[in-house]
């Protein structure tokens, strides 16, 4: 335990921009829009489709166009 407890607090060695992070942190938003709103907007799409960062505009136009109010909300999310 004390050697899993001890790594919790070192800092992490990854070297990303603050540009990379943002990108990674919106696929992984439109993965999980894609996922919450599959029935009623992305129906006609396949259910094992990979979102990626080019996709991510496609996923937030879908959910202002099918997604209601709730879709709305999280298409103002992705497009930050």
């Amino acid at each position: 335990m004390a050697t899993i407890g001890s790594k919790g607090g070192r800092r992490s060695r990854r070297k990303l921009s603050a540009e990379d992070a943002r990108r990674m942190v919106a696929v992984r938003e439109a993965r999980r829009a894609f996922r919450r709103f599959r029935v009623r907007c992305f129906w006609s799409s396949p259910a094992d489709l990979v979102i990626g960062e080019d996709d991510i505009g496609w996923v937030a136009q879908q959910l202002r166009k099918h997604g209601g109010m709730e879709g709305w909300m999280a298409a103002m999310k992705l497009c930050r």
